[in-house]
């Protein structure tokens, strides 16, 4: 059964507990009353497709054809949940387990069987926060630099970007496994019994909650992300088809200028030596960035000027500009 906006929020907890965490990531507070998923949703600025989304994603235990779904989800809004689960996993869950298993385990110095199972969780710990601050500092970056509309240089894409640490997610299952097989195997002796089990089950129910959420970024995240991309460069790809057509009309409108410069591509030799950005050309001649950098590699074809300085003393002999108009 997959939930809808109008089913009332405080029934997806009585049916699978896991999303109170779902819930909590995307910044809904318990105390929502008799509110359904919509309501709850307005009222806490979340995109409910996403939410739900997410939220029939993990219930089905990811048996769902995310084909359906990208086109319905948000991607800024799956990233901020993304982002929120690694602060949670990173600042709250590996933290509060360390403090269970020393409070469960004989800590002294003479138990080396403790120091290790410590020592072992540890580096545990230290393998998911580097993954995930490699996902914070360049996956998401990346896919910030998308959300602006902007194609990064080169040939870096979600793909590329993802397949530099493509093992990782296998790596945290088979650490998590090893983890919980060295407590159960060889669980030192003076330990809290109680105390252990409680830090052994948090140690599972973390397990099925990072799983969960690996499979979301491997899926419906990624498809998510591979259609932005597409759209993207599908945009940028008719805006140069495009600037490259007005740049050909406009070279048709030449005067007597000796270097056969069109009316546009003079002015933008104008607007160049007075020291305006690419960006701002664009806005004052109300064509596209990509046209205004068709028009600036004619006129550096024609005039075989490449440099702003060259410009300006082609455009102070050619009467182009006024020398007070120059910005020096």
């Amino acid at each position: 059964m997959q939930f809808t906006q109008q089913a009332h929020m405080s029934d997806l907890i009585h049916d699978d507990y896991r999303l109170l965490q779902v819930i909590s990531r995307f910044g809904v507070v318990l105390g929502f009353g008799e509110q359904t998923v919509e309501t709850a949703c307005e009222a806490s600025n979340v995109h409910t497709p996403t939410f739900l989304a997410v939220v029939n994603f993990i219930q089905s235990g990811g048996n769902l054809k995310v084909q359906e779904l990208v086109r319905q989800v948000s991607v800024a809004e799956l990233m901020r949940y993304l982002q929120r689960s690694h602060s949670y996993f990173v600042n709250f869950r590996l933290p509060a387990i360390r403090r269970k298993l020393i409070e469960a385990i004989n800590c002294s110095t003479e138990n080396q069987i403790t120091v290790l199972i410590l020592k072992f969780y540890d580096e545990y710990a230290a393998e998911v926060s580097r993954h995930m601050e490699y996902e914070n500092q360049h996956i998401h970056t990346y896919v910030q630099l998308l959300l602006d509309g902007k194609l990064p240089e080169g040939r870096a894409s979600y793909t590329a970007l993802a397949h530099q640490h493509h093992d990782n997610h296998s790596s945290l299952y088979n650490s998590s496994h090893e983890l919980k097989s060295i407590i159960v195997k060889y669980y030192p002796k003076g330990s809290d019994t109680q105390q252990l089990l409680d830090a052994l089950m948090d140690i599972y129910i973390m397990e099925e909650d990072l799983f969960s959420h690996c499979q979301l970024e491997d899926t419906l995240f990624a498809e998510a992300v591979h259609q932005l991309e597409q759209d993207i460069r599908e945009r940028v790809k008719a805006e140069s088809a495009q600037g490259s057509a007005t740049a050909g009309k406009a070279d048709a409108d030449t005067d007597d200028d000796p270097d056969g410069l069109s009316k546009r591509e003079k002015e933008v030799v104008r607007m160049v030596v007075r020291g305006l950005s690419n960006k701002e050309i664009a806005e004052q001649m109300f064509i596209s960035t990509n046209t205004v950098m068709t028009h600036r590699r004619n006129i550096a074809r024609k005039t075989q000027i490449h440099s702003p300085a060259g410009l300006t003393i082609y455009a102070i002999v050619n009467k182009l500009i006024d020398l007070n108009e120059v910005k020096l």
